[in-house]
């Protein structure tokens, strides 16, 4: 039988320097039945005389300040062919010739909404976020036990059930995580596939780690069920800190990478301080109006952005 044809939707941003790996991973792949659709937020490194060599169906250009994340995964699921919408950030490499066929695969079940590969840290990925690569997607990953846990990266989507509502466009944070959730609560399921591999990392700056975890603590205070003063200095910051500490330190001590140690301490110190932050303006934000008053948490047609698996409390 013919493999149906596939729509990959790439994003991309000066990424130039994992192009040259990543669309010739694409040109390999065994599966060879697919369009692919690139959307460029304004890509000054080169990168855009690349994908154009590499003939996409579509190539969108917009301007750095008009990205929006849902609005752009949107505008790329409408101007896909196919039924089956394959994700994959320009920066993840596909490792091998078998990285599309699995996500393929998945979606092929009419119940699943969604699916999601393997990644791999590159190899100057720094310990403090090698070690959140092991915890989401390494062998025993501890992300299967948690509430929910989805990656967009490299990731693929039904469009029967996209088209029943779609990303929310007024999304900041997590629109990913709370896209796949609103699957969920549809009765759809959510698949990891692990035989999809691909390479990726980013080496963080403390302020833009810092900046991710402000985000990602008021999105939860949007559907916090506890009271607000459960996020507080000593559980969320203190004793989180040291639940992320102990991890660290096993995994230094594992990869023997010790020398790596203080900068994890210090950057999870700081995440920790972030995420307190973030969620008193949220739970302001969100739950009380101008007079103080609480309001309804939001449902799930009017919330925020929403990520309650990145860190845990």
């Amino acid at each position: 039988m013919t493999d149906p044809l596939v729509s990959i939707i790439m994003r991309s941003f000066n990424e130039g320097w994992a192009l040259r790996e990543t669309l010739p991973a694409l040109r390999a792949q065994e599966y060879s039945n697919w369009e692919l659709i690139v959307i460029d937020s304004g890509s000054t490194d080169g990168s855009v005389e690349m994908v154009r060599a590499a003939q996409p169906r579509h190539f969108i250009h917009i301007q750095p300040h008009e990205y929006n994340p849902s609005r752009v995964m949107n505008q790329g699921m409408q101007l896909a062919r196919s039924e089956f919408c394959i994700f994959l950030n320009a920066d993840a490499t596909p490792q091998g010739a078998n990285w599309l066929r699995p996500l393929v695969t998945g979606l092929v079940d009419p119940q699943t909404a969604a699916v999601f590969g393997r990644q791999v840290p590159r190899p100057d990925c720094w310990a403090v976020y090698a070690c959140d690569y092991e915890r989401c997607f390494g062998p025993g990953r501890e992300s299967a036990q948690w509430d929910h846990f989805f990656s967009m990266v490299s990731s693929g989507l039904r469009k029967n059930i996209w088209a029943k509502r779609g990303f929310l466009e007024k999304m900041q944070y997590s629109e990913d995580d709370e896209y796949t959730r609103w699957c969920r609560a549809q009765g759809y399921r959510i698949v990891y596939v692990p035989e999809s591999v691909v390479m990726h990392s980013h080496n963080y700056t403390v302020a833009q780690t810092c900046k991710r975890s402000f985000g990602e603590g008021r999105a939860v205070a949007a559907v916090w069920s506890g009271k607000p003063t459960e996020f507080n200095f000593l559980r969320t910051v203190l004793l989180g800190w040291l639940n992320d500490f102990r991890r660290d330190l096993a995994f230094c001590a594992r990869t023997r990478r010790w020398v790596e140690l203080p900068q994890a301490a210090h950057v999870r110190w700081q995440q920790r301080r972030a995420r307190l932050a973030g969620f008193k303006e949220g739970w302001v934000a969100y739950r009380e109006n101008a007079s103080g008053t609480s309001i309804n948490p939001p449902t799930w047609s009017q919330s925020g952005s929403i990520n309650l698996s990145r860190l845990p409390k």
